[in-house]
């Protein structure tokens, strides 16, 4: 039987520098990141032990300091580097990642990209 685990963060809001209007350069805009990343919970659910688990605290803690210190024009770009930082850095294999710019758009609740990404 194949088994997909899944660990999530759900709406992790950052303020940051976004956007590609002289504006929207000089100001902090909240942003929101949803993480849906695979990681085999098997051994953590039967141990109770945290060094089997995906230390979802870490990667907020994470994706906050590096969002919060960076200045992207699209929110693609910063979509992409989020995604890179949780592969690379905290070892999982695939994940799921929207990312939204609430009230972007005029008349709209929130815009936002939505990718899926594997380690290579």
């Amino acid at each position: 039987m194949n088994r997909i685990d899944k660990v999530l963060i759900e709406g992790l809001e950052v303020r940051t520098v976004i956007g590609i209007y002289d504006w929207e350069r000089e100001i902090r805009q909240t942003v929101r990141l949803d993480l849906e990343m695979a990681w085999n919970i098997v051994q953590a659910g039967k141990n109770d032990d945290i060094k089997e688990a995906l230390d979802y605290k870490a990667v907020s803690k994470r994706l906050i300091t590096f969002v919060e210190g960076s200045s992207f024009g699209l929110i693609e770009s910063l979509a992409e580097h989020c995604a890179r930082i949780v592969i690379e850095e905290f070892g999982v294999t695939w994940l799921r990642l929207k990312l939204s710019k609430p009230g972007a758009v005029r008349g709209s609740e929130n815009v936002a990209v939505l990718i899926e990404r594997s380690a290579r």
